[in-house]
């Protein structure tokens, strides 16, 4: 198991009563012989990161019952648990010496009372949620790049990084873990941070880890096929996703451009489309730029319209644009600094360009789902007459149903496909890179590109770039920013960034052959 990082725990915290949380959170108490009721000061659901004075959230698992291990957390400083009925069942926490607090849903109320723990953080902050399949990362750098132009202090949590007021932390999860969100929402209130873009994931809304924080925003993306391993279908998904609309979020922003995002409006949702659909925030005259820029016209209520750009591809981030401008509006910035915050947004990792004076176009991009995968490429599609060359591969222990589709999206659009691992974690890479071939070969050698295996990613990344001449497009898709490659539970070191700028500068000195191992359809 991968170790966890410990998140910051704000500096001052007013103890809360035992009691108090009892009774706000509805629980039965098992207490201890000699009745103590102590002060809670923190809260973590990690017997590894326990503090003195926390209350240990024993919580069920997939493989073990986090009761097993209060018998750690008690002895780290622990002075209550929360935890279900079988929970207060196990022997471990019989003994442990300590008031346990019972609850049948112990993950649905953890939430709330992490949060009044740590004094409601969000209800200090302008915290602006944003859920969808594909596109929180990038509206959340936009949204963060505009309250940068109008003067704000931010935080950011999300897939890439963690950042209170410019200083940058490693991200674990997309949206942390409940005590640990309202940990680090109390140390941004301390840092005097007042705005706070948060990617808000389906899990994280499935499992409770947004429950008690309140969202001055709620903003919906897109919604296609991703985490199917966790969902049962796309309904569920969605109703997982719907969670941040369920009264959450004060305002709530939404693309109105699917079925999915319809399903979500009320007469107060503020509405965003970049297909004409009724709305409040929409954009015409889109021009493609060079270097991967684009501009266009952003109109928005009460008939504004300013002249934008954004330094990045496709149709899908002139839509995130619009969002992020949509945001940045109901929270109150003017819409000159919106402007100047999209002209200046750098998101790590999506559609990244890697130029080091090469004549070929080379890109990197997180895109690991079947939608994003044909966005991309046919974004890139419209920049060039050249060839593109894609790398791509599929995590493993995910969603199965995927990996021929994104080999079908990726070898429509490519004239040149590698398929290749990404992070294989426990299964077998060949078994990985089989379905997503399966998937590329029923499309046909009339309809799809070249199609290549080669397992080891580097090798991969340095084969593509071998194949690239003047004008062509090297599309690097699946890993983005990650910087590690699992692979039976070991994180090897690991940038598509760093090695295709290393395969760019070998190029560049050298001529490349050609790998010997390598299997061609």
């Amino acid at each position: 198991m991968k170790a966890v990082a410990a998140p910051p725990r704000p500096a001052r915290i007013e103890p809360v009563p035992l009691a108090t949380l009892l009774a706000r959170a509805d629980a039965r108490l098992i207490a201890t012989d000699d009745g103590a009721e102590p002060a809670i000061t923190g809260t973590t659901l990690r017997a590894q990161h326990v503090l003195p004075g926390d209350l240990f959230a024993a919580l069920p698992g997939a493989r073990a019952h986090g009761a097993d291990f209060s018998e750690q957390a008690v002895a780290a400083g622990a002075v209550a648990v929360l935890t279900d009925e079988a929970g207060a069942e196990r022997p471990a926490l019989r003994d442990a010496g300590v008031p346990v607090l019972v609850h049948p849903d112990p993950r649905g109320v953890l939430g709330s009372i992490a949060a009044w723990v740590y004094g409601e953080p969000s209800l200090d902050l302008a915290v602006l949620g944003i859920t969808g399949t594909s596109g929180k990362t990038t509206t959340s750098y936009l949204v963060d790049a505009g309250l940068h132009a109008a003067g704000l202090t931010t935080g950011m949590i999300g897939t890439v990084e963690t950042r209170i007021a410019g200083e940058r932390l490693a991200s674990g999860f997309t949206t942390p873990e409940a005590p640990d969100l309202q940990a680090l929402l109390a140390v941004m209130v301390e840092q005097g941070v007042t705005h706070v873009p948060m990617e808000v994931s389906s899990h994280a809304l499935a499992l409770g880890r947004a429950n008690g924080t309140r969202f001055a925003v709620g903003a919906f993306t897109n919604l296609s096929q991703d985490h199917l391993d966790f969902h049962h279908d796309m309904q569920e998904y969605f109703a997982a996703k719907s969670l941040l609309f369920d009264g959450r979020s004060t305002t709530e922003v939404v693309v109105v451009d699917s079925a999915w995002g319809q399903a979500l409006l009320t007469p107060q949702t503020v509405r965003v489309s970049t297909e004409g659909n009724d709305a409040d925030w929409w954009a015409t005259d889109l021009l493609a730029l060079p270097a991967g820029e684009q501009s266009f016209v952003l109109h928005g209520p009460r008939g504004r319209t300013a002249e934008a750009r954004i330094p990045l591809p496709g149709a899908f981030n002139v839509a995130n644009a619009l969002l992020a401008a949509a945001i940045l509006d109901t929270t109150g910035v003017e819409l000159a600094d919106i402007v100047t915050g999209l002209a200046r947004v750098q998101v790590p990792g999506r559609m990244e360009r890697v130029h080091l004076g090469q004549a070929f176009t080379a890109v990197v991009d997180y895109a690991h789902k079947p939608a994003a995968v044909a966005q991309g490429l046919d974004a890139l599609r419209a920049r060039t007459d050249g060839r593109i060359i894609t790398v791509l591969g599929c995590g493993g222990d995910r969603d199965t149903a995927k990996r021929p589709m994104m080999g079908e999206a990726a070898v429509r659009r490519s004239d040149v496909l590698i398929v290749t691992d990404d992070n294989p974690r426990s299964e077998e890479p060949a078994a990985i890179r089989a379905a997503m071939l399966a998937g590329a070969r029923g499309v046909g050698p009339s309809q799809g590109g070249e199609l290549i295996e080669l397992g080891d990613r580097r090798e991969a990344i340095t084969r593509a770039v071998a194949l690239a001449e003047p004008g062509d497009i090297v599309f690097i898709a699946g890993k983005g920013h990650e910087t590690g490659q699992e692979i039976h539970g070991v994180v090897h070191p690991f940038s598509d960034r760093d090695e295709l700028g290393a395969a760019i500068r070998n190029r560049l000195e050298v001529t490349v052959e050609p790998s010997p191992n390598v299997n061609v359809r």
